[in-house]
């Protein structure tokens, strides 16, 4: 796989590199977080990192040897690459969940002849509102929306998930709706 140009890398672009390039090295990652969000929303919206969980708990060691092979170094919890500045490499706690939701498929995308992972559209939607209504992350709600607007998902589908998650999140689902409508 050709690499991406570090200085101008989308979110789409390096995670296709780096998904590609850890699932040859036998390790399998779900994309989460904002970067699906600017991936979503074709740029409009820029994370600024990868979010990956690691799905078959592969060790931290072969993680890290990969990462440094293409370019990063690690930092903390993040891994960063000197050519590219304005994205980093987080990994997050797996399960991939969201919220007390455990039985998320991730979708599949083919780059190259390898499968990377991603969360759909619907499970991006959940896991934004999921970041509104556990840590009060304001942006999170307009985040979903954003790709609710971009994307085709599944209504019922997030509003199930919001009953099941308790009285906040079914509010959530209210704010949800309400900004969606407004938005066309």
């Amino acid at each position: 796989m050709i690499e991406p140009n570090w200085d101008s890398a989308t979110e789409e672009e390096l995670w296709k590199y780096v998904g590609y390039s850890l699932k040859k090295n036998e390790i399998d990652t779900t994309l989460v977080g904002g970067a699906v969000v600017a991936i979503y929303s074709s740029g409009v919206y820029r994370s600024g990192d990868l979010d990956l969980v690691n799905m078959n708990n592969r060790e931290e060691k072969i993680i890290n040897e990969t990462l440094q092979e293409l370019g990063f170094e690690k930092r903390g919890r993040h891994f960063e690459h000197q050519k590219c500045k304005h994205i980093f490499i987080e990994f997050v706690p797996s399960p991939l969940s969201i919220g007390s939701d455990h039985t998320v498929k991730p979708y599949e995308v083919l780059v190259e002849g390898i499968i990377i992972k991603i969360l759909s559209p619907t499970d991006c939607i959940k896991d934004r509102l999921a970041s509104y209504i556990y840590f009060d992350a304001r942006e999170c709600l307009d985040q979903a929306v954003l790709v609710a607007t971009k994307q085709k998902f599944d209504l019922h589908d997030v509003k199930d998930w919001c009953a099941n998650e308790g009285d906040k999140a079914k509010q959530a689902y209210v704010d949800f709706i309400r900004i969606l409508k407004k938005s066309g």
